[in-house]
C-alpha cells in the first residue's frame, strides 16, 4: 500500500469513527466508537473509496487498523 493509500484508509477510519487522530494501535477494543454499525460503514466506505470488495469472513477478521491495512493491501494491484 503506498503512503497516499494509507494516509487515505486513516482519513476514512477517521471520519467514520468521528475521531481525531488514528493511532497505529487502533482496534474495537480501544476505540469505543468502533461498534457494529461503525464497522458496516468503515467497510462500506473503504471498499467505495478504494474500488474493492471485502467477502464476509475478511470482515470477520477486521477488527483493527492493522487487519483492515493488510486485508485491503491484498485487494490492491
Amino acid at each position: 500500500m503506498t503512503a497516499n493509500q494509507d494516509q487515505l484508509l486513516k482519513d476514512i477510519v477517521a471520519k467514520t469513527l468521528g475521531i481525531a487522530t488514528v493511532p497505529a494501535n487502533l482496534s474495537q477494543k480501544n476505540c469505543d466508537k468502533w461498534d457494529s454499525v461503525s464497522q458496516l460503514n468503515l467497510i462500506v466506505a473503504i471498499e467505495a473509496a478504494f474500488g474493492v470488495e471485502f467477502a464476509p469472513e475478511e470482515i470477520a477478521t477486521m477488527r483493527d487498523l492493522a487487519t483492515l491495512s493488510a486485508t485491503l493491501s491484498q485487494k490492491l494491484p
